[in-house]
Order: C-alpha cells, then structure tokens, then sequence
C-alpha cells in the first residue's frame, strides 16, 4: 500500500520506518529537515514540505495514496489545519492524531473518523499488562476477551499439550508458542531471539520458557494466571 505520513516527530518517524520495512511505500513530510534527514535513507521517498499550504500538498500523489495519516503531535493548529487540507482535497483514507478532547472534537467537526491517540493507547495496554500478574504482553480485542503472552506456568512444563488440556479446564485457546533462543551475532555477543512455532498440534511438548500466546475470556484468563500462586 502507498502511505502518505505527516510528521515525522517520534511517532509519526517509527510508523514511517516500520510501514516501510513492512513492504509498504511510504511518504514521509515534515517542514522541519533535521526531521526529514533522519528518516530519509530509512523510507521510500521524503519532502520538506509544510502541509498547511494547500498549494504544495496539491503536489503530493494524493490519487495513488491509499492512506493519509497526520501524525503530527506538539502542533494543534497545523494538525487542524493540514487535516482540513487533506479531507478538502478527498483523499481516500485520512487517520489523524488527536492530542486531547478539543483536538478530537474538531477533528471530528472536519469530517474525520479514524482517530488516534498513540500515547494514551500505549499506556493503556501497559497498564493491563501490569495489572495481570506474569503478562509479558497483551491485545485487547473487546471488553470481555483478550490476547496475552505469558509464560508456560511450571505444572505443564514437559507435558503434551493434549495433556495439559488448557482449553478444557480454562476454556482457553493456545494461539501460538514462542521459543526464546539464544544466538550469537556478527559481533560474537550472545542474544535470546524470539522463534514463533506456528500452529500448535495436541503432541507439541509445553518446555520450561515457552511463552503461551492465549485467547479468551479475561476473566478466565485471570483464573489461569494465578495459577503458580
């Protein structure tokens, strides 16, 4: 897909980079070049460009972009204002930052639905992990389910996974396993990197370090965690 990001503070620089190693080509703008030079060799394409002048955002691809998202963070005003540019010109897609209510609101007024608030985002999923005792991380999918990573609890180590029947007592599924392996870079220095299993049969032995990746009911969820206490 074709992006067109923005702003490229922190958010907005690690969203262009990312969707870029993803496969994606990316547009990044900023009217600030310490900005643009920083991310420049790390994304497809970059302007110096300020997206409250309505004349050079004309200049844009703006019929090939499948998606405009205005990340820009410490600015209101020119988050509002470059919003309106973009929605003025009918851009297929626009996800815009709000910083507060107010911002939201006019945002909203525009004629923009898709809203985001990355740091309130983020520190509401760090909180739930935190809340749930063993959580290395966590996606919540609705106010009754969730998804979390947690570590194989020490009563199913060497155990089969039919033999543990998780999905049975605690009516969770196992989604995944992820093995941390130990491996040494070019530069000798030993790390754990993540290795995904796939998709898990009933005979997969449960080994001491596994981390569980589980679906279901939070409350259920809770039952399972505290199960090591």
């Amino acid at each position: 897909m074709k992006y067109i990001i923005v702003g490229m503070g922190n958010f907005g620089g690690y969203l262009a980079m990312r969707l870029t190693d993803l496969g994606h080509e990316v547009i990044g703008v900023d009217n600030i070049e310490n900005r643009i030079d920083l991310v420049k060799d790390k994304i497809t394409y970059s302007v110096t460009m300020n997206a409250t002048d309505s004349h050079a955002v004309k200049n844009l691809p703006l019929k090939d972009c499948d998606c405009v998202i205005i990340a820009i963070g410490e600015d209101v005003g020119a988050s509002i204002m470059s919003t309106a540019i973009f929605k003025q010109l009918n851009v297929k897609r626009i996800i815009a930052r709000a910083i507060n209510d107010l911002h939201e609101t006019v945002i909203r007024s525009i004629g923009v639905d898709e809203i985001i608030h990355p740091e309130e985002e983020t520190a509401d999923r760090l909180s739930k992990r935190l809340q749930m005792k063993g959580v290395m991380d966590s996606l919540e999918i609705s106010d009754e389910y969730n998804i979390i990573e947690v570590k194989v609890p020490k009563r199913y180590v060497g155990m089969k996974v039919s033999e543990a029947d998780i999905r049975k007592e605690f009516f969770l599924n196992i989604l995944t396993v992820i093995k941390m392996e130990e491996k040494t870079n070019l530069l000798g220095i030993k790390t754990l990197e993540r290795r995904v299993i796939g998709v898990i049969t009933p005979e997969y032995q449960l080994d001491e370090g596994d981390l569980l990746l589980l679906f279901g009911k939070i409350k259920n969820i809770q039952e399972f965690l505290n199960l090591d206490d």
